[in-house]
């Protein structure tokens, strides 16, 4: 889950390298004691995500600036919608607004992005979830931003589960093995607790992975006709996951063939930000 640990380490970050000695624009302009409000509006419709981490930009840059958020994440919202308050040192605001911004864009729009797939699946037991194909030192926000778009989180990283996929497979079953004593060798050598999934792209592969007692099983690129004759063939013996090829064209029809989850990593990879501005309301000299 999201921590604040997690959020302050990421946006120190990003703060220390916009600013490395400073905002000289905003030392050079704007009088040292002048306070500002601000309010953060949103340019067109979405779904808000990223309010901690908008927050978080602030504080960090100034302790005394107050940011009071005004819509939750997981809120939808409609262009013209003040989303939150922002006031305190102008030089502060000033100097964490792209900051501030540039995360809470990209997580609204990574959550807009979700919620769209997930009302495509409206009526089916199918779930959207997310990939490994996240920006690198992003994936926990990108992660939440598919939450609070009403998706769903795969494995988190490649520590968290045994996931078999074409090349695993190919060198587990280089020794001559068959593909269910392979992985029965492997489900003998990890923990009870830990999920086994495994990735097939044809339809004869999936009973001999059945055979080994997986978890999950990936049916990757299959027409929706072979994701039906998956879900079929599989019986509830595993969950049924699909990947590849989805879109918010196709979604809704792999939705229909009855797979337990689809995996979409266009949500964190392809996604546009939101357009999100800071507006100076009050600029005031003390």
């Amino acid at each position: 889950m999201l921590t604040m640990n997690a959020i302050d380490t990421i946006v120190r970050a990003a703060l220390e390298e916009d600013a490395p000695w400073g905002d000289l624009t905003s030392q050079v302009l704007i009088p040292a004691d002048a306070d500002a409000t601000a309010q953060l509006v949103a340019r067109e419709s979405g779904t808000f995500s990223g309010g901690a981490v908008f927050a978080s930009a602030f504080r960090l840059t100034d302790p005394r600036i107050v940011v009071r958020l005004l819509v939750a994440d997981g809120t939808a919202f409609v262009a013209g919608d003040a989303l939150a308050e922002v006031s305190g040192s102008a030089r502060g605001i000033l100097q964490a607004e792209r900051i501030g911004l540039n995360f809470v864009q990209r997580m609204s729009g990574v959550a807009t992005l979700t919620a769209q797939y997930v009302a495509e699946t409206v009526g089916t037991r199918a779930r959207i979830v997310d990939t490994r194909k996240t920006t690198p030192g992003l994936r926990v926000l990108e992660r939440a931003a598919v939450r609070d778009g009403g998706g769903h989180n795969h494995r988190f990283s490649l520590s968290d589960a045994v996931m078999a996929k074409d090349n695993h497979l190919a060198v587990l079953t280089a020794g001559g093995l068959n593909l269910t004593e392979a992985l029965r060798q492997v489900r003998d050598r990890i923990s009870h607790t830990t999920h086994l999934e495994v990735e097939v792209d044809r339809i004869d592969q999936i009973e001999p992975v059945l055979a080994a007692g997986v978890d999950t099983i990936m049916l990757d690129n299959f027409s929706p006709d072979d994701l039906r004759e998956g879900v079929r063939l599989t019986d509830g013996r595993a969950l049924v996951e699909a990947s590849g090829g989805v879109s918010l064209l196709t979604v809704r029809g792999i939705a229909e063939t009855g797979v337990d989850i689809i995996s979409v990593g266009a949500i964190t990879h392809s996604v546009r930000s939101l357009d999100l501005g800071l507006d100076i309301a009050i600029l005031t000299e003390g």
